[in-house]
């Protein structure tokens, strides 16, 4: 956004077309010199936007999804991912380019970028649900599973690229690409997460009294086992919990014998979870339960 605000007072609210086209192959990813090893501006262009509705669109896209992304990878390892897409998102855009012709036209925008953060989200929230707009000959808004509604966009780019569809000058191969490495490092970080998860369960599995025992409560298993992230003063944790309407459905009880946050969750499906917790904290206090999207994160303070 400051960068935008930057090539607004530049360009004059985009009217000097002289100083917008100067921003674009200062800053842009020109396909013939990424494939030569320009490989800064490739960083530097998903910085910059051509217009209020491009930057707008990658905004909303990158608010709605780019937060659980975050939450499960933190925010260095996020970066470090956002980047990486970004770059190979442009790279297969330069092949394209070169080989179809427009490898002297620069490219600008954060799309391959936030492409891998919607592929990425499809393997780990596929269950989700987005809140969505509909506008057809009336406006309506719907609850769409990320499930049904990432792969209908993804495919609209399928399309639109094989249509040789220019859509105002629209990188349509630098989405799929975004995608599919997004796609793939969100496979990866499953297999390693759940890997580690399966570790970290028989070191720490905790022994439970006969009398602590509770009924058990059909299809609680989740896809994605509870996180802990440690903050300055608070720890929060993130789970995936699906059927669920709202966030009064859910509760969080903090066991002191076992160390131990029991997540009850009642709707379609119902869950009972346990989340460790480290052996430092002691009698826990939830500053806040929030549920979005499928996804709840309880905020406890230290």
């Amino acid at each position: 956004m400051i960068v935008f605000a930057y090539e607004i007072i530049v360009t004059r609210f985009f009217n000097d077309q002289q100083a917008v086209a100067e921003i674009f192959s200062t800053y842009g990813v020109i396909p013939r010199f990424l494939l030569a090893g320009d490989v800064p501006s490739a960083i530097s262009s998903m910085f910059v936007h051509g217009g209020i509705v491009h930057i707008a669109g990658n905004m909303i896209f990158l608010f709605v999804f780019g937060d659980n992304i975050e939450d499960r990878f933190g925010r260095i390892k996020y970066l470090v991912a956002y980047i990486s897409w970004g770059i190979m998102a442009a790279v297969i855009h330069s092949v394209f380019a070169i080989n179809f012709g427009g490898g002297g036209v620069p490219a600008v925008g954060a799309s391959g970028a936030i492409s891998g953060v919607l592929g990425a989200y499809l393997v780990m929230f596929p269950k989700a649900k987005i809140f969505t707009i509909i506008m057809a000959f009336f406006i309506t808004t719907i609850r769409i599973p990320a499930l049904a509604f990432i792969p209908f966009w993804f495919i609209l780019q399928i399309v639109f690229a094989l249509m040789g569809s220019s859509g105002g000058g629209i990188a349509y191969l630098a989405h799929i690409g975004g995608f599919i490495v997004g796609l793939a490092t969100g496979y990866a970080w499953k297999i390693l997460t759940a890997g580690k998860s399966r570790v970290m369960s028989m070191i720490n599995k905790p022994r439970i009294k006969q009398n602590e025992l509770r009924p058990r409560i059909e299809d609680t298993r989740s896809d994605i086992s509870p996180e802990l992230i440690e903050g300055a003063d608070f720890y929060e944790i993130i789970a995936e919990i699906r059927g669920i309407t709202d966030a009064s459905k859910i509760q969080a009880i903090y066991e002191p014998g076992i160390r131990s946050m029991r997540i009850v969750a009642t709707g379609t499906r119902n869950y009972d979870l346990l989340v460790k917790l480290p052996e430092k904290v002691v009698n826990p206090t939830i500053k806040y339960i929030q549920y979005l999207n499928g996804i709840v994160r309880i905020r406890l303070t230290k």
